[in-house]
């Protein structure tokens, strides 16, 4: 990491220097959450393009923040793309394999096909010419880039569906566990996105059920 703790290019520049053109960086966002999808994308950068400063880790960035670098990264950004898996398919294969197969389907659909791959902390199933780097969303400038289309992508659909349910209040805690999120769910009980494998909505079913 630079000086002022944010992720830099080095790893592209040493792919870069092995003769490797095209370099994706990919990650997810929304591993976490009781509801809603998962959402990976993959992130191509010039060969040698001058960082965008600010960009870092998404959960270390404001909304604000994430929506402006969102808008300068798709203008420097050789090829974007984004894969999105709904809850019910993390239901069906759980979340460590959906949040796989949003990130190879993302790869797979980018217009310029990668020569090599950096993932966040991630072993890939269908790809070999790749990269795991832990905590790779503040170490590597594509890796940043893609969790912060990843993150903007499912904020947005989250406040989309808080339109649809707003008495468990999805614009501001986009899913995730909040005791705010806890307590809507016991007081209203679950929507049609909330991750039915997931505590404690499993908890909520079980209950129910009783």
């Amino acid at each position: 990491m630079t000086r002022n703790n944010l992720p830099n290019s080095e790893y592209e520049k040493f792919y870069w220097g092995i003769g490797k053109d095209f370099i994706a960086g990919v990650d997810e966002a929304g591993r976490g959450p009781l509801a809603g999808p998962v959402v990976a994308a993959s992130v191509i950068f010039p060969k040698f393009f001058e960082n965008i400063y600010g960009i870092n880790d998404s959960k270390k960035l404001s909304k604000e923040k994430r929506f402006e670098l969102f808008f300068l990264i798709t203008e420097k950004a050789l090829a974007i793309s984004a894969c999105i898996i709904p809850e019910y398919i993390i239901d069906e294969i759980n979340i460590y394999h959906a949040s796989i197969l949003a990130m190879e389907y993302s790869i797979e659909i980018l217009n310029i096909k990668p020569d090599f791959i950096l993932v966040d902390g991630t072993e890939l199933k269908n790809y070999k010419n790749y990269k795991k780097i832990i905590k790779g969303d503040q170490l590597s400038v594509s890796i940043a880039a893609a969790s912060i289309i990843a993150k903007v992508i499912r904020d947005n659909i989250m406040g989309f569906y808080h339109l649809k349910f707003p008495c468990y209040n999805f614009k501001n805690n986009c899913g995730y566990p909040t005791k705010e999120h806890k307590i809507a769910i016991k007081k209203f009980g679950i929507c049609p996105i909330h991750r039915k494998s997931f505590q404690p909505v499993k908890n909520f079913i079980k209950n129910i059920d009783n």
